[in-house]
């Protein structure tokens, strides 16, 4: 049975009776100690961990990582701003954004960085701002992820610039004054530490074609362990690998490389949980399955339904039995499904919980990312959670 770590059933019961439910509960503790675990990778020749805003731009985890002294990855122009809003200097935001950021014209001048991820992207930019550095996002040829849809590089992606387009780069460059200062890459989310290994010595090959550029952002994508079974990715053994792969390139090239991470969900999957309670509990007759229906869903919690991704689930009560169910959200959707086979959304999967009974509360575990920022906000018109942060 999953039990959170940081949140007693008397707490959960007392902020539930405060807050209602459905209702997400973020641990400021943990926040801060996958913090410092990152910032305690030792690149020798400095380091800069950025977080993915996108997995929870909630104010308050914003405000704990900018007094951690980690920086911005902002994946459009709004999150910039909102960046800004929370107190973020602008000299500590990278923008690396699908689509052309609409407010780059006031992002520029203020001092935040900018990374082309297409070529049409960096001409916009250099005919805007000729002569001034920039950053481009390469996709190495490579990409790996947790399921299809969260892997970002090689063939199958539309994100950054394909590696054989390097000369049209330099191109571009020339022909607006462009100082090229800083190559992005990234593989995809969930990422197989062997692949993400061989990601990075991809990107220190691919950064020795642009001779003045002195940072490398390799993304983040590093797994983490929702479930009993898995483990989160080992950042003291990946961060000797990348000190010495470059200081290595230091001693091949004589350029040191300032390291950037841009980290999401290591930083907030595990420090969310996310209280529910059973609203119906149904059945398809004796050769079929037995539902709980909850009081939550794909409008607070996506993942599962769209990527067939695994969160730990508990019913909170004191009963010594156990039945398997298949836990479905309240949304009038069958995709509405919260335990699904492992990367297969379309295949429901039986959990064996505590027997549950209606009004019963429900944890869901490993939702501090991806979840109450990627959701599919007021489907049914239900409201969305609310969300709080603890000491």
């Amino acid at each position: 049975m999953f039990q959170t770590n940081f949140l007693s059933r008397d707490q959960v019961v007392a902020m539930t009776g405060e807050h209602g439910s459905p209702l997400f509960v973020y641990s400021k503790a943990k926040l801060i100690a996958q913090a410092q675990q990152l910032l305690a990778i030792p690149a020798p020749f400095g380091l800069t961990i950025r977080f993915a805003m996108k997995a929870n731009p909630h104010p308050a985890i914003l405000e704990i990582f900018k007094q951690q002294g980690i920086q911005i990855d902002a994946s459009s122009g709004y999150e910039a701003e909102l960046a800004r809003k929370c107190g973020f200097r602008p000299e500590t935001i990278l923008v690396t954004s699908q689509q052309l950021a609409h407010n780059l014209q006031d992002l520029v001048p203020a001092g935040i960085d900018f990374n082309a991820t297409s070529l049409n992207q960096l001409e916009q930019y250099g005919r805007a701002f000729p002569g001034t550095s920039i950053s481009v996002r390469v996709n190495p040829g490579i990409g790996s992820g947790h399921s299809a849809k969260t892997n970002v590089g090689g063939i199958t992606s539309s994100f950054g610039i394909w590696h054989e387009y390097i000369p049209q780069i330099h191109e571009l460059a020339k022909i607006h004054g462009l100082n090229i200062v800083r190559l992005h890459t990234h593989i995809g989310a969930g990422t197989d530490p062997a692949v993400w290994q061989q990601a990075a010595l991809t990107s220190l090959r691919l950064i020795k074609k642009f001779p003045t550029a002195t940072i490398l952002n390799l993304g983040g994508g590093f797994k983490v362990g929702r479930m009993d079974d898995e483990h989160d990715a080992d950042m003291g053994i990946i961060g000797t690998m990348l000190a010495q792969e470059v200081q290595k390139f230091k001693e091949e090239t004589g350029r040191e490389l300032h390291l950037e991470l841009e980290p999401g969900t290591f930083l907030v999957a595990n420090a969310g949980i996310l209280v529910a309670q059973v609203e119906d509990i149904v059945n398809t007759g004796k050769n079929g399955y037995t539902f709980l229906k909850l009081n939550t869903g794909m409008n607070d919690i996506l993942r599962p339904g769209m990527y067939g991704s695994q969160h730990p689930i508990s019913v909170l009560n004191d009963s010594t039995e156990t039945k398997d169910y298949v836990v479905v959200g309240h949304n009038c959707e069958s995709g509405d499904l919260l335990t699904p086979v492992a990367g297969n959304p379309n295949l429901l999967q039986a959990r064996k919980l505590n027997k549950a009974a209606i009004g019963d509360l429900v944890l869901i575990g490993g939702v501090g990312g991806y979840c109450a920022s990627m959701a599919a906000h007021g489907y049914n018109s239900f409201p969305s959670a609310a969300e709080v942060v603890i000491e």
